[in-house]
């Protein structure tokens, strides 16, 4: 005759399983209502700032500071779709060219930073030789560098794209290298010793471990991205938000000037939005474990 153990039969194991996931389905809960009232809080807090921002601007009204709803009425004069213009010259002249040629210097900076950074990484010796030269060119200010951009890649797309990956290219860089130092030796020794193959190793063991460092790099040289794509649309070029904007402030358009500094700012905080769910979704596993990213 079997004894079964009251504390590891069936039913008490199904026990544990419903419990364990009412426990996960309370947690998830709890930071859905956490996450709606900190959301709820920055709302009304930004409301409220609006609102003081329309009365001022009413009361005391200034050509250099106009009121928000002025300025929200000229970005959708200038960039959203009407039964008049379908397709607004603005968003296709500004917004697009912007977007693209900021997305493809950030993928490269992003494919180029964790290529080189995994290889720095995981080889010791090739970082002695490369960290002088890297430290070197890091401490450079990119928008310094513009001329000599202009003159290898002429007056070209390739040229601002070449600046604004070169720009964003050293958070991801270094925090790639860290987050691959950061890993704890006994780990590369386990993999060994099970004889795990390399390829496995790198897109099962080492890419996982250093992906928290690597996205905080990555948010890092977001912010960069938008910022040297503006600063390369102000100089040499015909469209772009850069260009919209530096072209409202020579012809002292001030409510255009208004309306491309807060298009930015909305451009800003989707794309982070986007990355900020992009990384929670990698990151499950720690978010799981209780390691919460900031």
């Amino acid at each position: 005759m079997t004894i079964i153990d009251g504390q590891n039969s069936p039913a008490t194991m199904r026990d544990d399983s419903t419990a364990e996931k009412a426990r996960d389905r309370a947690a998830r809960r709890a930071e859905r209502r956490a996450g709606a009232k900190s959301l709820s809080l920055s709302l009304g807090v930004l409301l409220a700032l609006l609102v003081l921002w329309q009365i001022v601007a009413t009361v005391w009204p200034s050509t250099y500071w106009p009121p928000p709803l002025k300025i929200l009425q000229r970005m959708a004069e200038l960039w959203l779709p009407s039964l008049e213009q379908p397709v607004p010259p603005g968003l296709t002249s500004d917004v697009i060219p912007s977007l693209l040629r900021m997305g493809a210097g950030f993928g490269l900076a992003v494919v180029f930073g964790i290529v080189l950074g995994m290889a720095l990484g995981l080889s010791r010796r090739f970082e002695g030789y490369t960290d002088w030269i890297l430290q070197f060119f890091r401490a450079i200010p990119p928008p310094t560098l513009f001329p000599v951009f202009l003159l290898l890649f002429g007056v070209s797309d390739t040229m601002r794209v070449m600046l604004i990956a070169f720009g964003t290219v050293w958070p991801i860089l270094l925090n790639t290298i860290e987050g691959v130092r950061s890993i704890p030796p006994l780990t590369f020794e386990s993999s060994s010793v099970f004889r795990i193959r390399w390829m496995d190793r790198l897109f099962g063991i080492i890419l996982p471990a250093a992906a928290p460092k690597i996205l905080a790099g990555v948010r890092t040289s977001l912010g960069l991205a938008i910022i040297l794509m503006v600063i390369s649309e102000m100089m040499a070029t015909t469209n772009g938000i850069g260009f919209q904007l530096i072209q409202a402030q020579r012809t002292f358009l001030t409510l255009d000037m208004w309306a491309a500094i807060a298009l930015l700012g909305l451009i800003g905080y989707v794309l982070n939005l986007i990355l900020t769910y992009v990384e929670r979704r990698i990151l499950t596993w720690q978010r799981l474990g209780g390691k919460e990213t900031s």
